[in-house]
């Protein structure tokens, strides 16, 4: 398999959050953000130059493209990443960092093509989130898994049964893998999107993915999450507040908290009965 590497150069900060958003919605799913430049990574399978086009325009900024092998993409993911430590609570770590540890919680990750390393503001936001509510023999749905960090972290705070679910054959895999790395036995982890999965009782859903997709299942999450469960939405801009607000309060759900990071935020909903 072959991935397309795109290069954003001479951005401002704001524009590579709204280059990372906006490229999420059109498949692409790792990130790489430096001093003023921004490295974005898809499957070349599902790369739209058309697409791709749209979106620098629409920033009015200038890219480079380039085409990586399967191996080569790991040993330059490998060679950028480093450890992450969320609001003293989490350290996020690939299996090659040997460093000292100091948070009450670690997650072991194999850092490859899947967008939820912990270096993103969204999934720090969720991580935050999810350190104030009880996890405690819960069922959790975790939308668009990625790495498998939230999942993970959650059975870390006593969830009963998580089931991660991702449309990407990738994130399916570095998920099991991580999983595994991390001794968990609580986590199910399947390709699927959210229409595959029944309507059921999960006590917490997290989907920390983009506005597009959020906006698109609203009404698929509010039936899979149980009456007065609670759902943590991320992978927002602060510009999508007010549409994701508005169009949860319509699938049932009422706006318990947010964070924000920078121009990300992350909202907590519970559902309520319609």
């Amino acid at each position: 398999m072959q991935y397309i590497k795109v290069r954003f150069t001479n951005i401002s900060s704001d524009e590579s959050d709204m280059l990372i958003a906006m490229l999420s919605d059109i498949g692409f799913n790792g990130f790489e953000e430096g001093e003023n430049e921004l490295l974005a990574y898809t499957d070349e399978d599902v790369y739209n130059s058309s697409e791709l086009e749209s979106v620098a325009a629409a920033i009015g900024c200038t890219y480079e493209i380039e085409t990586l092998t399967h191996q080569n993409w790991n040993a330059l993911w490998e060679s950028n990443f480093q450890p992450v430590v969320v609001d003293n609570i989490c350290t996020i770590r690939a299996h090659f960092h040997d460093i000292e540890v100091s948070t009450p919680y670690e997650i072991v990750i194999t850092p490859k093509m899947s967008f939820g390393t912990g270096h993103h503001a969204t999934t720090q936001l969720v991580i935050m989130q999810m350190m104030g509510l009880d996890f405690k023999k819960k069922s959790i749905l975790d939308f668009g898994t990625g790495t498998g960090v939230l999942a993970i972290f959650a059975e870390m705070l006593g969830a009963e049964t998580i089931l991660a679910i991702d449309n990407d054959e990738w994130s399916v895999e570095n998920a099991i893998e991580n999983a595994a790395r991390n001794n968990c036995r609580r986590i199910t982890v399947l390709k699927a999107s959210m229409e595959d999965i029944p309507a059921g009782k999960n006590d917490i859903i997290l989907a920390n993915i983009n506005r597009h997709i959020l906006l698109q299942h609203m009404a698929d999450m509010y039936e899979r999450l149980a009456d007065g469960g609670l759902i943590v939405m991320s992978g927002l801009l602060a510009a999508d507040r007010d549409i994701i607000v508005e169009g949860a309060g319509s699938a049932g759900f009422r706006l318990i908290s947010e964070g924000s990071i920078d121009n990300w935020i992350a909202l907590l909903f519970d559902k309520i009965q319609k």
